[in-house]
């Protein structure tokens, strides 16, 4: 119970002052499911949107609100809180915080809980929610009902933005409301205020970094590396000192001459001409890339200008880099024709995988991949499964960047990735975001589709690659299992999981509009007019020459020779 010596504060007081304070610390747009307990933070936020000073996204399911929170946040740079009641729901944003927690997103979960008085007595919706989610916070407060919120909540939002020795991250306010959670009679919403009919002005993620040349004399035969989250910067470095650049898709940096499309494959027959690894972002997407990082006969260096949310101090070989002049000088001179070489191989490469990917004539998973990365513009978020890695396989280089690219990298799950689109496309209203997912990705978030009737729509387009069931496994080893026989309905059922979901149907039901794909030239119109609204586009293809077709591809480059003479 509230102490005698200071005065109770009501709960819509406490919701009020929570979200004024919230307000100084860059929060703009807020999601919030329905609930009894955060009722008082419900009611505050509808007098703070009706005042024109906050965007509101209202979600039915808790675990998708927390992606659509995650994608207003990776779009716009500011933090965004999502609003659940108490109990089990708090507990659906785990994965949410989880993927926000190894990508540095400030995502703010604001936990309604019952007053102490009730826990532990069997009260109904009560559990101990304060630290629920552990590790994955930078900063975990509990505001008592009746308490003035002000200074805890400016703590958590201090927390959220990080330090120089910790990187931004999720955080959770959990505050207690006592009864009445209702306004008080003489309460009324605001009739008129400012609106906030643009969202806020997205991080500037251009780079401003002066690189430099390296001193003559010192000359190594280096690459860079661009991972997830690398930015511009990555390219920026690569065409300054004159180096190849391997540029996986939600690098944004993977534009400019010196990126290299293909260099997944090229890596099985070329890694050993490599003597340094120049790392930018987290490369999680292939295995030849992480067996180069991997490999101690070549010496790595990782760009850290700031902390990094992805490893823990003294966990990577690489030398860690924070200074532009170290870097440079780490790179050194790469020696005549170096990139050349890589230019010339990514060309032959290039053309190889493509009489492959197009040989027989049918759509598949690497064409469908390819026309989207050529011809997406504004913001194209990718599924973190086989789609994504078609992508790093076929997508060409533009010579400049089109598209903003999105993916949820950070623990590289599938789950929310629709609601996550969804959350990009509310924070960066003044392009198009293009959503391109296989099935079971799609099917796996399905009710990310859901915008309640009288919610903002977002101008989205959804891109199905639909072959029935889970593609990726049988790219890895359990494709070969599935080869010997003794296994290979098991490998089907379990990892493919297949299934016969009418996507068509599930469009309809949601409100979207539906377009089947039957051709490349209709995908490629589809691709090139675009529409309004909401819409899913579904590409059926077949996945049963998946791994011929991969097995292929990597025999046809590995044929490939170092375009000059060994010296």
């Amino acid at each position: 119970m509230p102490s005698d010596s200071v005065p109770e504060l009501s709960s819509m007081d406490v919701a009020r002052l929570l979200l004024a304070t919230l307000q100084t610390h860059e929060v703009r747009d807020v999601v919030i499911c329905p609930g009894s307990r955060s009722a008082p933070l419900a009611y505050a936020l509808a007098e703070a949107e009706a005042a024109g000073t906050i965007r509101l996204h209202v979600r039915i399911d808790e675990r998708d609100a927390g992606f659509t929170a995650l994608g207003l946040s990776l779009a716009s740079g500011a933090p965004v809180p999502v609003v659940t009641t108490s109990g089990t729901a708090v507990g659906e944003l785990l994965p949410a915080v989880m993927e926000a927690n190894h990508v540095g997103a400030r995502l703010v979960v604001l936990s309604a809980d019952r007053p102490t008085e009730l826990h532990g007595t069997g009260a109904n919706q009560t559990t101990n929610q304060i630290d629920l989610f552990g590790v994955h916070v930078r900063s975990s407060i509990n505001i008592s009902a009746g308490g003035n919120p002000d200074s805890l909540v400016a703590s958590a939002m201090a927390a959220a933005a990080g330090t120089n020795l910790l990187a931004p991250g999720p955080v959770q306010i959990n505050v207690a409301f006592r009864d009445p959670l209702v306004p008080g009679p003489g309460d009324s919403l605001p009739t008129f205020g400012a609106n906030l009919s643009s969202p806020p002005v997205p991080q500037n993620h251009e780079n401003n970094i002066s690189w430099g040349t390296p001193q003559q004399g010192a000359e190594f035969r280096t690459v860079v590396v661009a991972g997830h989250g690398a930015g511009p910067e990555a390219e920026d470095f690569a065409r300054a000192l004159g180096l190849p650049l391997f540029a996986e898709p939600s690098s944004n940096a993977r534009f400019g001459p010196n990126a290299i499309g293909p260099y997944r494959p090229l890596l099985a027959r070329h890694a050993h001409r490599i003597e340094r690894v120049v790392l930018f972002g987290r490369a999680t997407l292939s295995r030849p890339v992480a067996l180069l990082l991997g490999n101690t006969d070549i010496q790595t260096a990782l760009w850290a200008p700031k902390p990094a949310p992805w490893f823990e101090p003294g966990r990577r070989r690489e030398q860690l880099i924070s200074k532009a002049a170290e870097l440079v000088r780490f790179a050194g001179n790469p020696p005549a024709g170096w990139l050349g070489c890589w230019q010339e191989l990514g060309k032959q490469a290039e053309t190889l995988i493509e009489e492959c990917v197009d040989a027989g004539g049918l759509l598949n998973g690497p064409v469908v991949a390819r026309e989207v990365w050529a011809r997406v513009e504004g913001n194209l978020v990718l599924g973190s499964s086989n789609v994504i890695r078609d992508v790093d396989l076929c997508g060409t280089p533009a010579d400049r960047t089109k598209a903003r690219i999105y993916a949820n990298r950070g623990l590289a799950g599938i789950d929310g990735t629709v609601a996550t689109a969804t959350g990009i496309a509310r924070a960066r209203t003044a392009t198009k975001t293009t959503l391109l997912v296989g099935d079971v990705t799609f099917l796996h978030d399905v009710g990310g589709l859901l915008i309640g009737d009288g919610e903002p729509e977002p101008e989205m387009e959804v891109v199905v690659l639909n072959d029935a069931g889970g593609a990726i496994f049988s790219t890895l080893e359990h494709g070969a299992v599935a080869e010997s026989g003794n296994y290979a309905n098991a490998v089907e059922r379990l990892f493919a999981t297949p299934h016969k979901v009418r996507i068509s149907s599930l469009a309809e039901a949601y409100g979207w509009q539906y377009v089947g794909v039957q051709s490349l030239d209709e995908l490629r119109k589809l691709l090139s007019t675009g529409a309004t609204g909401r819409r899913i586009i579904e590409v059926v293809v077949s996945r049963k020459e998946l791994r011929t077709m991969h097995t292929s591809i990597a025999d046809a480059v590995n044929t490939l020779s170092w375009p000059v003479a060994e010296g």
